[in-house]
């Protein structure tokens, strides 16, 4: 409220005026020199144009109050000569936000900068103080190339001085795609790890997952003279860790409205890193090389040799080796790979499909970066194509098996053939005659196989049963291939080592051996869920040298036999009783109904005649 007299009048008058109120940040706030200040200004409750006016004034500390006029929207004759100059080439200048807001902005502090400002329209005051300076240091990269998979350990030292609190912040990072010209242009610019104004560590964006498994860490020591030393670490370098790396340092304060503020930067280039990709460098190979031909029984040894991995790289290898093909494939080398060994990076060894190789064989380390695989007692299904894939990881992520392999190579192929004798095998199944067959009767089956080699061998003898075709009706029905409308059911086995496997629980089962070579089958109490077509396998087993026992890859499947079981006496004698109760109970029907029928008509004709 504001009073004005009327002398004209004689007579006091009270007269209510608008206060224009405008508003400066919360001093004081302190900034270093040679970074830009950016001072907003706002009037509120104005009378007049939407677009106000500004003025802005320096009172320094040193000039015992005197004003100093530093920018106007409206006078470009304020300026005083200390920042005229500077006015005319834009370092300081006025943004206007909008009609009524507008900001000092000075694009490069100097130290006789800071004092009292003052924004006219009336003022508030803002204060500036201090001058304070943050130094960093840095260790640069040699600028050979890197291998992929190395550790990488950059470096920044930054410490503060200053009278005010502040903090300090640490970011390494780097820059893709440096114009190779020389001209100073930059490329995209990653943040790779940070420690922030409030001391918590955090990763790019990018680097998050990286970070996440220990691959990227940044930790603080304690320097000399209390610098602060910041240490990153990249367990294995990648191909896109490629680039120009550098350290920013940022200093923090925290102004009265507790908001933080950024006072000073350094940005340092650290130097270009080049990561030499593994795959122009690591190879692969496996001796013997070619073709491998072996008599039965005697050792298979392959080894396998990691060649042109840089000593720096301190990843993970896992061995495998694998295989395709066998003496029963139609054409050696073709067919699915299946893993044969594998060695992880811990040297924890397991073997594929064929676990009896376990014991019959081994795999180990035997020199750096060199494995070998050894089959102490080769056999006909060993032969085959065989190759070693070699996977190297970083050096923690072979313990994460969602971690994928930073490159896996392969040897080139090793044909391993085996000696195998000539073996032929047949067999052939019967049903011997004797009487029909019923529900608890005993089912008795012959497999007589034959096995011509030289040698010692033994057979291995399988029966399966399929469901019997629709149109059979009657026994000794013997098709010469069994239907293949269904997967057949193993019934029982009896090994080459004597021993009878049974894989059905609904009847009582026995295998025997009647002879050299014959075998029997024998389904006691047979019910009906036991008819069907029966066939036998035959499999022959030889032995190598040693006395190990193994399977030639020779077998024969034997014609169909087909198992019918007939109804029992009883069954039989209940079939014309019924059917016999049946016809006379219709035969007596059809007789009581003629009678009636005939008896009513007779009555109605009487009837009428009366």
């Amino acid at each position: 409220m504001v009073i004005f007299q009327d002398d004209n009048a004689r007579n006091w008058a009270l007269i209510y005026a608008v206060c224009r109120d405008v508003t400066l940040p919360t001093g004081p706030l302190f900034r270093v020199a040679g970074f830009p200040l950016s001072l907003p200004c706002q009037v509120f409750a104005y009378e007049g144009s939407r677009t106000q006016d500004f003025e802005w004034f320096l009172y320094r500390d040193n000039a015992g109050g005197m004003q100093m006029g530093v920018v106007s929207t409206r006078d470009p004759g304020l300026s005083y000569a200390p920042f005229s100059s500077r006015v005319r080439n834009g370092e300081v200048r006025v943004e206007r936000d909008s009609g009524d807001k507008v900001r000092l902005v000075i694009q490069r502090l100097r130290a006789e900068d800071q004092g009292k400002y003052e924004c006219y329209t009336p003022s508030t005051d803002s204060k500036y103080l201090g001058n304070y300076s943050a130094s960093v240091t840095k260790r640069s990269l040699t600028g050979q190339p890197v291998p992929e998979g190395a550790e990488l350990t950059l470096t920044c030292l930054a410490s503060i001085q200053s009278e005010q609190l502040t903090h300090l912040s640490i970011t390494f990072g780097k820059r893709d795609g440096e114009d190779a010209s020389g001209d100073g242009t930059k490329g995209e610019v990653r943040e790779i790890i940070s420690i922030d104004k409030l001391l918590g560590v955090i990763p790019g964006q990018l680097y998050k997952t990286r970070y996440d498994d220990g691959e990227i860490t940044l930790e603080k020591r304690n320097g000399e003279g209390g610098q602060g030393v910041y240490v990153m670490k990249m367990m294995a370098v990648q191909p896109e860790d490629s680039g120009s790396y550098f350290c920013e340092a940022s200093q923090w304060i925290r102004d009265p409205d507790r908001s933080w503020q950024k006072i000073a930067q350094r940005t340092l280039d650290i130097g270009n890193l080049t990561v030499q990709q593994l795959a122009k460098s690591l190879s692969v190979t496996s001796s013997p090389q070619g073709n491998v031909t072996l008599q039965i029984g005697s050792p298979l040894i392959l080894t396998c040799e990691v060649l042109g991995l840089p000593s720096e790289v301190s990843s993970g290898l896992q061995v495998q080796w694998m295989k395709r093909g066998s003496i029963s494939s139609d054409t050696l080398g073709n067919g699915v790979e299946v893993e044969v060994a594998r060695m992880r990076p811990d040297g924890i060894v397991s073997w594929g499909d064929d676990l009896s190789r376990a014991s019959g064989g081994s795999m180990e380390k035997v020199a750096e970066r060199k494995y070998s695989l050894k089959l102490f007692s080769a056999r006909p299904l060993d032969s085959g194509v065989y190759r070693c894939v070699v996977s190297v990881y970083a050096s923690r992520n072979y313990l994460n098996p969602s971690m994928p392999a930073m490159l896996t190579q392969r040897s080139e192929d090793v044909t391993v053939n085996l000696k195998t004798k000539d073996v032929f095998v047949s067999a052939v199944a019967e049903l011997p005659r004797g009487p029909l067959l019923k529900p608890g009767s005993t089912i008795s089956l012959i497999c007589n196989t034959t096995i011509k080699t030289t040698g010692p061998t033994q057979a291995q003898v399988q029966w399966f049963r399929w469901p019997l075709p629709k149109l059979v009706t009657k026994a000794h029905v013997d098709p010469l291939d069994p239907p293949g409308e269904k997967d057949p059911t193993l019934i029982a086995a009896l090994m080459y080592s004597g021993i009878v496997n049974i894989y059905v629980n609904n009847s009582e089962i026995s295998v025997d051996r009647l002879s050299a070579d014959s075998y029997r089958l024998r389904v006691h109490m047979a019910s009906i869920e036991d008819q069907g077509l029966y066939v036998c396998h035959s499999e022959a087993w030889g032995q190598d040298p040693h006395g190990g026992w193994y399977n030639t890859g020779s077998k024969a499947q034997s014609n169909a036999v087909t198992v019918y079981l007939y109804s029992r006496a009883t069954d039989l004698l209940l079939i014309p009783l019924v059917v016999g109760v049946s016809s006379a109970l219709f035969v007596g029907i059809v007789i009581i109904a003629a009678v009636t029928c005939c008896f009513m008509k007779r009555l109605a004709r009487q009837r009428t005649q009366k």
